[in-house]
């Protein structure tokens, strides 16, 4: 290395080390190191001669210390500040000039025309293929917002570097094309991979809410299954009570045909017969009223297109579509499914004409059950009078 390359690499760091912003997370040292050590890999595979080597060094030193002066025209701040130094230590106006060139060589926008320039460009931007790339991108994204200049979302940030990649950046030299174009590949479609993979997730986020959206929220769910059950289960209970006031009346009948009615043929036995009679009428009365309050409806079974049309039937009770067809039933419940509204109000439907079911039952019920006390009061007061009054021996309770 010549004595000036020294003397610039001592410079340089003492620069930006010390009179740098802190901001600058990327435009630092760091990042000046890395582009002179691709300069020298670059120019290691370039023979230009030992004194273009040292202009072009000079230039991968100096081309980023104009940010110690600001962001606005920091190219020219840093050719301002090699020239200076230059001048001091003795250097050609020749050489400073191509060493300013060079700098300003690495403008976003310019299009070399000289190798140097190319080299220079290259070197500048060789972290494009290299596995820093995912550190040092992150480092410009947080230096521009720290620096006010501009704001990423991870996203627009994404974008932003594969549109950089594709439509404006280019490797020039044959080294660069040769050795780091695949890098730079590399990179490019692990940062297109993450986009597809953001949209997917975003895509099945969107169905999410779309069909959360869509879907009734849990409290309105825990409404109907919890009203639903409740019915079912009160349901059950009318049915089970009715069951036993058959078996009941069903077992109080039988003892009376088996043990009873043969007395009455006895004529000593005729006080009996009108006690027995009410016996019978009572227990037979409250068996019909359980029956009716366990029988089923029947309904007609069958609904038109028409019905489903204007949301009257209720495709949730099997009474309405028993007689239908498997493909009539299957295309009016796809109807169904596409209208929340007509979900909720076949569930509600649902709901309130079991609770019309269930207020028949429990009224034929209470009735039943009315009856039937009332007929074993009347039956034993019945038998009473009769064996007071009536009896043989008119024996006394």
């Amino acid at each position: 290395m010549s004595e000036i390359v020294e003397k610039a690499e001592s410079f340089v760091s003492d620069l930006l080390q010390n009179r740098l912003d802190p901001r600058f997370l990327y435009h630092n040292l760091r990042h000046t190191q890395r582009v002179v050590k691709s300069t020298k890999e670059l120019l290691n595979n370039h023979s230009l001669g030992d004194s273009e080597d040292e202009k072009l060094l000079l230039a991968a030193w100096f081309h980023d210390t104009g940010y110690s002066k600001g962001v606005d025209n920091h190219e020219k701040g840093s050719c301002e500040i090699a020239e200076t130094f230059l001048k001091e230590n003795g250097y050609d106006e020749v050489s400073i000039k191509d060493v300013s060139s060079w700098i300003m060589a690495t403008e976003r926008y310019h299009q070399p025309t000289k190798l140097q320039e190319e080299i220079i460009r290259d070197a500048d931007a060789s972290h494009f293929a290299q596995k820093s790339y995912w550190e040092t991108t992150d480092y410009l994204k947080e230096e521009l917002d720290k620096l006010d200049i501009a704001q990423y979302s991870n996203k627009e940030w994404r974008d932003a570097n594969i549109k950089m990649f594709r439509d404006e950046h280019r490797f020039y030299t044959d080294y660069a094309l040769e050795n780091w174009q695949e890098g730079k590949e590399r990179n490019l479609k692990q940062l297109i991979k993450e986009k597809k993979a953001e949209k997917e997730i975003a895509k099945k986020e969107a169905l999410k809410a779309k069909y959360k959206s869509e879907s009734p929220d849990r409290s309105v769910q825990t409404l109907y299954r919890a009203t639903l059950k409740n019915h079912l289960k009160l349901s059950d209970i009318a049915d089970t009570k009715a069951n036993i006031l058959l078996s009941v009346n069903a077992i109080i009948i039988s003892l009376v045909l088996a043990n009873l009615i043969p007395k009455l043929d006895n004529p000593s036995n005729t006080y009996l017969i009108y006690p027995t009679l009410i016996f019978i009428v009572f227990s037979v009365v409250s068996m019909v009223l359980s029956i009716l309050a366990t029988r089923p409806n029947v309904t007609s079974g069958k609904f038109t297109k028409k019905d489903v049309e204007q949301k009257k039937v209720n495709l949730l009770f099997f009474g309405n579509f028993h007689k239908m067809d498997l493909d009539d039933y299957e295309w009016a419940l796809q109807e169904l499914v596409k209208d929340k509204d007509y979900v909720y109000s076949s569930l509600t439907k649902d709901l309130y004409f079991l609770g019309l079911v269930l207020n028949k039952k429990y009224k034929i019920l209470r009735i039943t059950y009315n009856i039937f006390m009332v007929g074993m009061i009347v039956s034993v007061i019945a038998f009473g009078i009769a064996f007071r009054f009536f009896g043989p021996d008119r024996m006394t309770f």
